[in-house]
């Protein structure tokens, strides 16, 4: 999610910070000349970009490759184009490179790092430069811009769904901004830069607890937010995120009139610097909010605004998706059939991008109107309008379409259960999700001693069924294990190819799956007795779990079991009676 407008700010203050020095010592160079002439323009304002050509073309000529990496920062800053802004950022790892400087590269990684999350929303790429940039940090003291890159490695992490992981980054580059914040001595701009450090840590922190539904860190780190002053009087847009979070908490609890309220206010800075991304969420909630309060008509004027971002920004989330579902809704039940046509035929391209960019989080959204039957709907209605005359051979084919995806659906869980079944039997193939990567060669930067050791616990770990204890945690593991929690984390993901929390769900699917199979006690179990029973919180995570592991759900597979044991009953009764 877009944290900020503007990207390149905490680049633009340690420009600045430096030309400061400069000009405190009394050395005026004539590059710190020329950036005094456009240093304080905004993002995007090309008139700025001759200005920054002439201090690349003197820094070619020098071969002052700092300064030439700066004026291509510059240059990405001042660009409207994202096409531009990436050009620009390639030319820049060029010239850092060429200065040998491992803390320049590492700054013109992430560079680029930012045109690919901000300007065109390739988050995939957007992380590989950001891990680039991390391990050139890692070779430099820059402290600082470590904890930036741990921050920006966070968002991405949030924005595709991975919020424990996401958090065990944004949490040290929180404490670390907010450390640095308590320093005398710094240069005002500098300080300006670091504090907006921790605004937007706090800030994504907050993001992750809202989708992780813990509601009750929500209120207190709010609370500590929503009531600094320096944050209300010189950030404003970033307290224009905290009020966004604290209506979007508002309406969680069912404050709903306290919601768009907040929401309004959250949507003037937001609006204000072009941040179409939380605009568009901020919609969404406002939209919700006065559906529960039973005004529909301004409900669909804002589920109307998400539209209207996502016809020209192509931006789309799963948390704003319903909206679309309301509005298809709320035409369908007025016999509006034309513009029920339409935002099906929206909904239908927003799954495509949701599928697209967000396969892990996709997969877990429960749709009232599923991808396939979109897009049958849509058909099936543009048809309809198109073709009134031949409403009964319309009739038909819908129905067959019905009978057939019906059909479809039945051999597709018939096939996914023996595929199962014969996994469970082979006792001797692990999922490919669970196996160990013995084949792997060493990699980890682990002294082999403790990854030895490590692996050896995990072994007994699974064979004592220990997964099953409810409520553990990749901490309290660690501490059983007496190692710490990133050793424990790197050796999951190594060796059994997974993070902590689906490594767990995995091993507590497969030991169910195999009771389910093999004691037919299991059968009779509710789906939550089934859940409690593997250790799993809750109902949906178990079935969720168990769809996305076993590729079927456990109401089917528990059906399709007994219909097995069943037959088999039927075929040992009737070889009876023969003899």
């Amino acid at each position: 999610m877009k944290t900020s407008p503007k990207p390149y700010s905490i680049l633009l203050f340690i420009l600045l910070f430096h030309a400061v020095s400069s000009e405190l010592r009394g050395q005026y160079s004539e590059f710190y000349q020329i950036r005094k002439r456009y240093e304080d323009r905004k993002e995007n304002d090309t008139s700025a970009l001759p200005l920054v050509q002439i201090s690349i073309e003197k820094a070619k000529r020098e071969k002052n490759y700092h300064e030439l990496y700066n004026g291509y920062k510059f240059s990405g800053y001042f660009s409207e184009s994202k096409n531009s802004k990436l050009i620009y950022a390639d030319s820049a790892i060029e010239a850092a490179f060429l200065s040998k400087d491992e803390a320049l590269i590492s700054r013109a990684y992430m560079g680029k790092g930012i045109v690919y999350y901000y300007s065109f929303k390739k988050y995939k790429q957007a992380l590989d430069q950001y891990l680039k940039a991390y391990e050139y940090s890692k070779k430099t003291k820059d402290q600082y811009q470590q904890n930036k890159l741990q921050y920006h490695i966070g968002v991405v992490k949030s924005y595709i769904g991975f919020y424990d992981d996401a958090l065990d980054n944004l949490y040290p580059s929180k404490n670390y901004f907010y450390n640095e914040s308590l320093k005398k001595d710094i240069h005002p701009n500098i300080l300006f830069g670091i504090k907006r450090g921790y605004f937007n840590s706090l800030h994504q922190i907050l993001v992750c607890y809202r989708n992780l539904r813990d509601y009750k860190r929500i209120d207190s780190l709010l609370a500590l937010a929503v009531n600094d002053q320096n944050l209300k009087d010189n950030y404003t847009l970033e307290y224009g995120y905290f009020l966004k979070e604290k209506g979007i908490n508002e309406f969680h609890k069912a404050d709903f009139r306290s919601s768009i309220t907040s929401l309004n206010q959250s949507l003037i800075p937001i609006k204000k610097a072009k941040d179409f991304a939380w605009e568009s969420v901020c919609y969404a909630y406002l939209g919700k909010s006065y559906l529960r309060l039973n005004n529909e008509k301004k409900a669909i004027e804002y589920f109307t605004k998400v539209d209207s971002i996502f016809q020209k920004e192509e931006f789309m989330i799963p948390e704003v998706r319903d909206s679309y579902e309301c509005l298809i809704q709320y035409y369908k039940t007025r016999g509006e059939a034309k513009s029920q046509l339409y935002y099906t035929g929206q909904l239908v391209k927003a799954d495509n991008i949701l599928n697209r960019k967000f396969p892990y989080l996709s997969s877990k959204i429960f749709r009232e109107y599923d991808t396939s039957k979109l897009n049958e709907t849509h058909h099936q209605e543009k048809k309809t309008l198109q073709r009134e005359k031949v409403i009964f051979i319309g009739g038909t084919i819908f129905l067959l379409v019905i009978f057939l995806h019906r059909y479809w659906k039945e051999q597709n869980l018939q096939k996914n259960y023996r595929l199962l079944e014969e996994r469970i039997l082979n006792k001797n193939v692990k999922s490919n999700k669970t196996q160990d990567r013995q084949d792997n060669p060493y990699s980890l930067e682990i002294e082999k001693e403790i990854l030895d050791d490590l692996l050896k616990k995990l072994e007994d770990f699974e064979k004592k069924n220990k997964f099953l204890e409810s409520g553990i945690t990749l901490y309290k593991l660690a501490s059983k294990f007496q190692t710490n929690s990133t050793y424990l984390s790197q050796v999951i993901n190594e060796y059994k190819g997974s993070n902590f929390k689906k490594y767990i769900g995995e091993l507590r699917i497969e030991y169910i799956t195999q009771k389910l199979y093999n004691d037919k006690k299991y059968l009779s179990y509710t789906i939550e007795g089934l859940a409690e029973e593997c250790g799993i919180a809750s109902r949906p995570n178990f079935s969720n779990l168990f769809q996305e592991y076993n590729g079927i759900r456990p109401r089917d597979f528990i059906k399709k079991r007994m219909e097995d044991l069943k037959n088999k009953e039927n075929l040992e009764e009737g070889a009876i009676s023969c003899e």
